[in-house]
């Protein structure tokens, strides 16, 4: 019996098999149709995609479209295709604003491209496209139940964000030896560029006190002609510091910073 049961599933098996590829291949639109929404509904999100491939430009412009290309959308991001399901729900709530999917699409858009977004150390264009599509979600669905959701999910990304650019200019301070110059100036703009770009950065104390070592460290190996510019520009970083965290973690280390700046500018003076 058991033997029974399991040539006859077989034979079910290949049968389905053998009509999906019957229909793939030379089915007509409408069974293509009909086969793509029964390989979804059954969850077999890579053959309904290979049909939905097929059909999709008979089907462009009219109703039934809307559907086919929320399933796309939603075939990709089950078969976790994230980038690409980014994409698609973004543009089903741009071809379908009245849908009745609308909420949900532009929320998958943004969830998606969280899913693909990589660890915060590499290329962060995903990133930045989650960032902008949950701000867009939060704008456009005030009143949505999934307005918490996405707020979290917008901190934990802007987070990423200012975590990458901190460590960014960190790398140009601490590799400032093979190019002392240029490397910590590009560490105070990057700096900078962190502390402008997010305001009230949860790594606004640490990026303060990496701008005073990489000021301090350009004014003491300036030459003589730009030494007095940038250990003015050195004192003010250490009074940005002090004035934003009057009890900064790092205030030993600034005093002693800010005591060898005051030396080098009297030594100045006295030449």
């Amino acid at each position: 019996m058991k033997n029974l049961i399991y040539f006859a599933f077989v034979g079910l098996l290949f049968a389905s098999c053998s009509e999906y590829q019957k229909v793939l291949n030379k089915g007509t639109v409408e069974q293509q149709y009909a086969m793509a929404t029964k390989m979804y509904e059954a969850k077999k999100y890579n053959k309904a995609l290979d049909l939905f491939e097929k059909i999709t430009p008979t089907y462009r412009g009219k109703p039934q479209m809307e559907r086919i290309q929320f399933m796309v959308a939603q075939s990709n991001f089950n078969t976790k295709n994230y980038d690409l399901a980014g994409y698609y729900f973004n543009r089903f709530t741009q071809n379908y604003p009245k849908s009745s999917k609308n909420e949900e699409a532009a929320f998958l858009s943004a969830y998606s491209y969280k899913l693909a977004s990589p660890v915060f150390s590499l290329d962060s264009r995903d990133t930045h496209k989650a960032l902008d599509a949950f701000q867009s979600f939060i704008d456009t669905y005030p009143d949505s139940k999934r307005l918490p959701e996405a707020n979290t999910y917008y901190q934990e990304i802007n987070y990423k964000l200012q975590k990458k650019a901190f460590e960014i200019a960190k790398v140009y301070y601490t590799t400032a030896d093979y190019d002392p110059t240029r490397n910590y100036q590009a560490a105070i703009q990057a700096f900078d560029n962190l502390l402008e770009d997010y305001l009230g950065s949860a790594f606004k104390e640490e990026a303060l006190y990496y701008k005073l070592k990489a000021s301090h460290d350009l004014a003491l190996r300036s030459t003589s002609r730009r030494k007095e510019e940038r250990l003015k520009e050195a004192v003010q970083a250490y009074e940005k510091l002090k004035r934003n965290f009057p009890k900064t973690k790092y205030l030993e280390d600034s005093d002693k910073m800010l005591a060898d700046l005051e030396k080098e500018q009297k030594q100045l003076i006295k030449s």
